[in-house]
C-alpha cells in the first residue's frame, strides 16, 4: 500500500477540533471531513493519522496527517481532488508519497503553537474572528519571566483539563513573547502537549501580564497548590508547525 502524507491548513472556528471521541463524539470534526472525501476518492475505508489533535475552535497553518491507500492517483491528482471537494475552510497545501513507516503522530519530534492577540485601542473588524483582543497592554517583561519557569522538563498534569492515562511529563523548549503596539504573539515550542495545555499556559501568562497574579504562581500550579488561569480563547490559537 502507498503511504500518503498531507499538509493541511484549516480554520477551526466551526469544528469540534481535529477529532471528538468518547461521550462527546461528533462528526463535525476536521478529520471526519477529510476522511469522507478521501474515502469517496479511493472507494476504500481509510484511517487518517494526525501529528497533533487540535481542540475545538483551534486553527492550523500546517497540520500533518497520513493515510494508506491502494489508489493509483498521482499526488497532484489527490491534492486537486481533495481541495475540490473539501469545505473552503480546509485546504490541502501539499501532498507527498512517503515511506510506509512514516506515521504523522509517532514520528513527530516537536510541535509549535502560536497565539495571536491584538492590543490596539479598538478591536479590528477584520481580525476579530481569528485573534483575541486585549483592551490593555500586558506587561511582556513579567510574562517572559513567568515563561522561563515553564521552560524545561516538567510534569504538566496541572496544566491540563483532562485526566491522563499516559505520562504527563513534557518538555517545553522555548516560549517566545513579542509584539508591538497593535499585536502580540506567544509562541510555544514543546515536544508534545497535553489536552488544553497550550490554552491554560497562555491564559495563565496573560493574567500574570495583567498583574492579577504573580509569576511565582507557576511554581504553585506545578505543585498542585494553585489552579491555572482559565484557558485562553481558542480563536487566537494556531498549530504553526510539526517538526519531524
Amino acid at each position: 500500500m502507498r503511504n500518503i502524507k498531507l499538509t493541511i491548513e484549516y480554520d477551526g472556528s466551526r469544528y469540534q477540533g481535529w477529532t471528538r471521541l468518547g461521550k462527546n463524539e461528533s462528526s463535525n470534526t476536521i478529520s471526519n471531513k477529510i476522511t469522507e472525501v478521501i474515502e469517496k476518492m479511493t472507494g476504500e475505508t481509510i484511517e487518517l493519522f494526525c501529528g497533533m489533535r487540535t481542540e475545538s475552535g483551534v486553527h492550523a497553518y500546517a497540520q500533518i496527517a497520513n493515510f494508506k491507500t491502494n489508489t493509483d492517483k498521482t499526488v497532484s491528482d489527490i491534492k486537486h481532488y481533495l481541495n475540490r471537494y473539501l469545505p473552503m475552510d480546509i485546504a490541502i497545501t501539499n501532498v507527498e508519497e512517503v515511506s510506509e513507516r512514516f506515521h504523522a503522530r509517532l514520528n513527530a519530534k516537536s510541535k509549535i503553537y502560536v497565539y495571536r492577540m491584538t492590543i490596539d485601542d479598538v478591536p479590528s473588524v477584520f481580525e476579530r474572528k481569528y485573534t483575541y483582543h486585549c483592551f490593555r497592554t500586558p506587561d511582556i517583561s513579567a510574562m517572559k519571566q513567568a515563561a522561563l519557569l515553564l521552560v524545561g522538563n516538567h510534569d504538566f498534569k496541572n496544566f491540563s483539563s483532562s485526566k491522563q492515562s499516559k505520562s504527563t511529563e513534557k518538555v517545553i523548549y522555548d516560549i517566545d513573547i513579542y509584539g508591538d503596539c497593535e499585536e502580540m504573539l506567544i509562541t510555544i515550542h514543546a515536544n508534545d502537549f497535553l489536552h488544553n495545555m497550550q490554552r491554560l499556559i497562555v491564559g495563565t501568562l496573560l493574567e500574570i501580564g495583567m498583574g492579577t497574579r504573580p509569576k511565582e504562581d507557576i511554581e504553585g500550579i506545578f505543585a498542585g497548590k494553585l489552579l491555572p488561569s482559565a484557558p485562553c480563547d481558542p480563536k487566537g490559537l494556531y498549530l504553526q508547525e510539526i517538526i519531524y
